[in-house]
């Protein structure tokens, strides 16, 4: 064999051996990626073909498939749609899906590594193929309370189980029906996809995992107190000057507290009560002692600036980083450019319910085959540990004092004693404030953690603030928690 003919033997053989590899990858190790990628629209219209998986609340379908007679062979349709749409996503014939319809495609269509030997079953006893099904940890109940507290009211309202880490409810207003983005008829899909992204209101946004991201305010005070507690320099008795104006360092900018005024009274203040009114003078002053670089270590071991998936993918809380003094007190009460959503807010509240642990939020009890095998159990995992158990006992006293005679009085729940926190965000000079509460109960055998956002000021422009609207709300719910 001449040289010439040598080489191009190797070239041709090199050639093979690429495309031998490049495809065992594709079908040994990216196959179910692919297949579970949103702009995979071979795998979206083989998904119409297949009865999809139910997806259920209390072992009830608030999502399922009925036969179509079309050529897609079935619809989809949500039961109570606008209430479960920020847990159930949609999948529309054209476009992308969302929620644990994108998030749990590959199990609901039937179509995961973990289900071939089952279709192969299926297709063998000559059965049609049918997808998994997809038990949440929504609690029917909590979460029609949650959307009948939030009223009309622009927000939302996430609750959790502090020591499991899951999510029994989720509600987001205002919202969509899924049912009309799920048409066999790509045009009326899009007429209605196009009308809702015009919506001023933005009905689309999930605003308790994302949406606008909004600054948290006073809720933040709770991240800011857990960092100067766990740093041993200071306890709820340590004292701060408590003037009623405070000029932010190298600027012309004023702080002031909420009520105007100094913060109880008297020349100093104690952590416990600045806390417990929720005056942002102490809070500014403690933020610089501290420092933008110990808040962001605490705000990162509750889960801010990380990415997570409860499992539908959520957008990152923000601390952010190289705050000059200024900032850095402005961030201190939860303002500059901090951003939270509720479901990190909630995991802040649910850390201090539970002895100072973090638990991975999530939306996903089980995955179970059509055979009623189980496919995936989500068993409970730790997020981090965010503070000591002391710091957890004492925060949670502190919590509670403010509830029961400081800003957040309007969680009060008779018999109960209720950790709550309280807070009213700014947005602008003349832009409507943002309403937070979060909190938990019961405070001494803590069974839920929530949090509720209110945006739009509820209505009342700047004259809203978190303890007359958003504490109510938390109430409401956790009434209907603690009655069931």
């Amino acid at each position: 064999m001449n040289r010439e003919l040598k080489r191009v033997s190797f070239v041709v053989l090199l050639m093979f051996v690429t495309l031998l590899v490049s495809s065992s990858i594709i079908q040994v190790f990216q196959a179910q990626a692919l297949g579970d990628d949103s702009r995979n629209s071979r795998t979206l219209y083989a998904s119409y073909s297949v009865e999809r998986g139910p997806i259920l609340v209390d072992g009830s379908p608030i999502a399922s498939s009925q036969p179509s007679g079309d050529n897609y062979r079935f619809q989809r349709v949500y039961a109570n749609g606008p209430l479960y749409a920020p847990i159930t996503g949609y999948i529309p014939v054209n476009g992308e899906a969302t929620g644990l319809e994108r998030s749990l495609n590959s199990y609901l269509s039937g179509r995961s590594n973990s289900q071939f030997f089952e279709s192969i079953d299926r297709i063998i006893s000559g059965q049609d193929p049918q997808g998994a099904a997809v038990d949440t940890t929504i609690d029917g109940a909590i979460q029609q309370a949650a959307w009948d507290a939030l009223g009309d009211y622009t927000g939302a309202v996430v609750v959790t189980e502090p020591k499991t880490g899951r999510i029994i409810a989720m509600v987001t207003k205002p919202t969509y029906d899924p049912n009309q983005l799920v048409v066999h008829d790509g045009a009326a899909v899009d007429e209605t996809f196009e009308a809702l992204v015009a919506d001023p209101a933005d009905p689309l946004y999930n605003r308790a995992t994302g949406g606008n991201m909004n600054p948290p305010g006073s809720v933040f005070k709770l991240v800011v107190t857990a960092a100067a507690l766990e740093s041993g320099d200071y306890t709820p008795e340590s004292t701060f000057p408590n003037p009623a104006t405070f000029q932010l360092p190298q600027t012309t900018s004023v702080v002031r507290n909420s009520g105007g005024g100094t913060c109880g009274g008297g020349e100093t203040v104690t952590l416990a009560l600045a806390l417990s009114l929720s005056c942002n003078i102490p809070f500014a002053e403690l933020g610089l002692a501290l420092g933008d670089d110990a808040i962001r270590e605490q705000a990162e071991k509750f889960g801010f600036n990380l990415e997570y998936e409860i499992p539908n993918p959520t957008e990152v809380s923000v601390y952010p980083r190289g705050l000059d003094a200024p900032q850095t007190a402005l961030s201190a009460f939860g303002q500059g450019n901090v951003r939270s959503t509720p479901l990190q807010m909630a995991m802040v509240s649910a850390a201090i319910a539970n002895d100072g642990v973090v638990m991975a939020p999530n939306l996903v009890d089980a995955i179970t085959a059509p055979n009623l095998s189980p496919l995936q159990t989500f068993e409970p995992t730790e997020f981090s540990r965010a503070i000591s158990s002391a710091t957890a006992t004492t925060m949670t006293q502190m919590m509670v004092n403010g509830v029961q005679d400081g800003a957040a009085s309007n969680a009060r729940i008779d018999g109960v004693s209720v950790a709550g926190k309280t807070g009213t965000a700014e947005n602008g000079d003349d832009d409507p404030y943002t309403l937070w509460f979060t909190g938990f109960a019961p405070a001494d055998d803590p069974q839920v953690a929530i949090t509720v956002l209110i945006e739009d000021g509820g209505g009342l422009g700047q004259t809203g603030y978190g303890n007359l609207l958003a504490a109510p709300v938390a109430k409401q719910v956790l009434e209907a928690v603690l009655n069931r």
